[in-house]
């Protein structure tokens, strides 16, 4: 017997009983799309938290000021102020796989226009900050390296700072006061959302970092140093040379604890997706269970039909049938139900990303292979679950089955 002729008996034998080869196909359906729907939303999660993570900048290292104490009493990150604008420097000179760097100093100020003031963080950076980070500009551009060299007063708000200071009016070039001094507004960022590690990106106000240590914080140190490294493999090795570096610097001796804390964002990015990996892979297996159930269901569904056809079966048989001709007749039979049924699934799939997406506002991203897999996967369960009815159905005796009532 051809594919063909094998294929329509499949679809003659299955056609009789309707209901119950849809309520067969039920399990499939809904583990397919239970699948495709999961692995949709793990996607889509790790892309959203990839992006987040992308605000921190390519291939850089954050540098903090350590922790110490005195007279039993500890400070927290950045209580030892030992970062200065020296080592910034030191470390784009003598550590060959750093492009970039910018000294930074921190802080939080309350920022005036007209009646309308805003109180926000302030980062003070030098001019490459922005190119560091990938960050473009929906207004203006960022401040100069003369600004910076000469400490100018002048600012980049956030796109959150600029509505609730200036609505739907041009911010640029205009003045607003910080610690009662002017600043020209001279650029405002893409907006970016919140960071990888939850912070309103948005909502932050930047300048020359020699005008925040001069004119706004009253400061002589360093918060925090970013460096960019040449490329992702690079970090690592950046690492080490920028702690040797530094220890060198602050005359540290061997086996004394840092005064200062290297982050490899790199590392954080990893972190990341290694943990939208795991969900991702556990919210499939979860899924798959209906998928488990779905082929117990054919199984058993074909178990039944194997014993209401088994007068069919002799009489097949005793006009030539072989067995193999019988094993590819319900093995067809239980095909065609898994794969009808994941087509159908993988519809069902795609409708619920969708809804997801667009109700709960949840991020999902369907990939090819997730429904190329899900075939293939409906596939081999029809041919699993099937295959030991088949087997059965093949192996009854003619006689006996001729006798069947």
């Amino acid at each position: 017997m051809n594919l063909l002729v094998t294929l329509r008996v499949a679809l003659r034998a299955l056609s009789r009983h309707k209901m119950r080869s849809v309520l067969t196909m039920l399990g499939i359906i809904i583990g397919v799309g239970s699948v495709i729907t999961m692995v949709g939303v793990g996607q889509g999660a790790k892309a959203q938290v990839q992006d987040r993570m992308a605000v921190l900048g390519t291939n850089t290292l954050q540098i903090n000021a350590g922790s110490g104490g005195m007279g039993g009493i500890r400070g927290g990150l950045g209580s030892i102020r030992t970062l200065v604008t020296a080592d910034a420097e030191a470390i784009l000179r003598q550590v060959p796989g750093v492009v970039r760097v910018t000294p930074g100093a921190s802080g939080s100020v309350q920022i005036i226009y007209g009646n309308q003031n805003w109180q926000a963080p302030m980062q003070g950076v030098n001019a490459k900050y922005f190119l560091m980070r990938g960050w473009d500009f929906a207004l203006g551009s960022s401040f100069t390296d003369q600004d910076v060299e000469l400490g100018n007063t002048v600012v980049v708000i956030g796109s959150e700072v600029a509505q609730n200071l200036f609505g739907e009016e041009n911010p640029i070039g205009k003045t607003v006061r910080i610690k009662n001094l002017p600043f020209r507004v001279v650029g405002v960022p893409v907006p970016r959302g919140q960071s990888g590690m939850g912070a309103n990106q948005d909502d932050r106000i930047f300048m020359p970092y020699t005008t925040a240590q001069r004119k706004v914080l009253g400061t002589t140190w360093l918060s925090f140093i970013q460096a960019q490294a040449v490329s992702r493999e690079a970090t690592y090795l950046v690492q080490k040379q920028i702690e040797d570096v530094l220890r060198e610097r602050h005359r540290i001796r061997p086996g004394a604890p840092d005064d200062f804390i290297v982050r490899n964002n790199v590392e954080v990015a990893q972190l990341a997706d290694e943990s939208s990996q795991v969900m991702t892979l556990m919210l499939a297996a979860v899924a798959s269970v209906s998928l488990l159930v779905g082929g117990i269901g054919i199984m058993n569904i074909m178990l039944v039909s194997v014993t209401e056809r088994t007068r069919e079966i002799g009489i097949r048989m005793a006009i030539g049938a072989t067995e193999r001709d019988v094993q590819a007749q319900f093995l067809t039979e239980a095909m065609v139900l898994s794969l009808f049924g994941g087509l159908l699934g993988i519809i069902l799939g795609l409708m619920a990303s969708k809804v997801l997406a667009a109700v709960l506002e949840w991020p999902s991203r369907i990939s090819l292979a997730s429904i190329v897999v899900s075939v293939i996967f409906s596939a081999a369960i029809g041919i699993f679950f099937g295959l030991y009815p088949a087997r059965k159905a093949a192996r009854l005796d003619p006689i006996e089955a001729l006798r069947y009532e």
